[in-house]
């Protein structure tokens, strides 16, 4: 049965999406921690992060490294923190948040609501300054 993400992929169910390739795809986490979470996504469906193929492997953390250059640019913030957690949707996917603080990448803590307006614009902005980079 497909995942979420895959449904995202083939474009079944909307996202923000902020960048894409071949092989990966980026959106914005629609319960981020901080504006400018973002998720990057395998094409292809694999559960486990470390069962990837290596070619596979490398192509994804290139991408998320792109990426998070992007989201640095775009939002302010210190750092781009990274994280692998893999628990909450069977398909590998690397959690981008930019850092102004420890707090900022705290799981644990609420999530952000935001309203689709402010998805959108923190999408335009992200994806626009990825199309200028890359």
């Amino acid at each position: 049965m497909a995942t979420l993400f895959t449904k995202i992929i083939n474009r079944e169910i909307p996202a923000y999406i902020i960048a894409e390739d071949e092989d990966n795809i980026a959106i914005l986490d629609i319960n981020p921690l901080v504006i400018g979470h973002a998720l990057i996504i395998p094409k292809r469906e694999e559960d486990y992060y470390f069962d990837l193929p290596e070619k596979e492997f490398v192509s994804l953390n290139t991408f998320s490294r792109k990426v998070a250059k992007t989201i640095e640019v775009a939002i302010p913030c210190l750092r781009i923190g990274v994280a692998v957690i893999g628990l909450e949707v069977p398909h590998t996917h690397i959690h981008l948040v930019p850092l102004n603080s420890m707090d900022d990448i705290n799981f644990s803590r609420p999530k952000l609501k935001l309203s689709s307006e402010e998805f959108e614009l923190t999408r335009q902005i992200i994806q626009e300054t990825y199309q200028s980079l890359y």
